[in-house]
């Protein structure tokens, strides 16, 4: 085994234990902290607010390390199939240990958390990434997909404004909001033509013939299928922000009429 791959188990064994543990001991103090409201929120609320607190993190570090290496790692940009994958398998590692956590979590509480989507997801995306940390291929493919992550934090921030009673019209929910679908765009939907130019691109190669078709099938199947879920949040999204839009200037209508 490489040292790479073996550094990179390591870290997934530390990436889960250390989401564990922001989840149990870090986010309900940190959240007290910060929020008077958390205290009072239900057992119900308390684990999804805490499960959401470590999914904005993860978010934060592996997106902004996802950025650093599409900038910076000449060698993946120079061969996306088979470039020296040693930053990415560092980042899919992260991944991997919070994809585990997030399963444990959902099979924990079932009854509060529970999505068999989520499931499907978590697992689909374990087995994609598994070639990436075990056979060191396709790591520029891996990393731009974790570009996803940088939307997570607002949609997190707009869960938590519901929770705390915030009116989605008040105009930091709606600066979200717009913030939210600006880079939901940017990160999930503006970048499909460009990666699945480069996919074209490299289709048909001997490079690409190496993978085998486990890997190719477990490459191209998930994308699409990670297109269509895009396209549909997306739509969603949008619509969720114009209607909040429409409230807000309706609202403000109707108070200049009582004036």
């Amino acid at each position: 085994m490489e040292e790479s791959t073996r550094l990179g188990y390591c870290i997934v064994a530390g990436s889960f234990v250390t989401f564990q543990f922001f989840f149990s001991a870090v986010s309900p103090q940190l959240s007290l902290a910060l929020s008077r409201r958390y205290c009072g929120l239900t057992a119900v609320k308390k684990c999804e607010w805490n499960s959401r607190c470590v999914s904005t993190l993860h978010a934060l570090i592996v997106g902004l390390f996802c950025v650093y290496i599409l900038l910076f790692d000449g060698a993946i940009n120079a061969n996306p199939i088979w470039g020296d994958p040693y930053l990415v398998k560092l980042n899919v590692a992260i991944t991997c240990g919070y994809l585990l956590y997030d399963l444990l979590l959902l099979l924990r509480y079932w009854k509060m958390l529970g999505d068999s989507l989520f499931v499907c997801h978590h697992l689909v995306a374990l087995y994609a990434y598994g070639y990436v940390l075990s056979r060191g291929v396709l790591p520029y493919f891996a990393n731009f997909r974790l570009l996803s992550e940088l939307s997570t934090p607002f949609v997190n921030l707009r869960w938590f404004f519901d929770t705390v009673g915030q009116p989605r019209s008040s105009w930091f929910v709606l600066a979200n909001g717009l913030a939210m679908t600006v880079v939901f765009f940017l990160v999930r939907i503006a970048v499909i033509p460009s990666y699945y130019a480069r996919v074209l691109a490299w289709h048909g190669t001997p490079e690409y013939a190496r993978l085998g078709l486990a890997v190719q099938v477990a490459w191209i199947m998930p994308s699409l299928a990670l297109e269509v879920l895009n396209l549909v949040w997306m739509y969603k999204i949008i619509r969720g922000f114009y209607r909040a839009f429409c409230r807000s200037q309706e609202r403000k209508a109707a108070c200049s009429h009582g004036d």
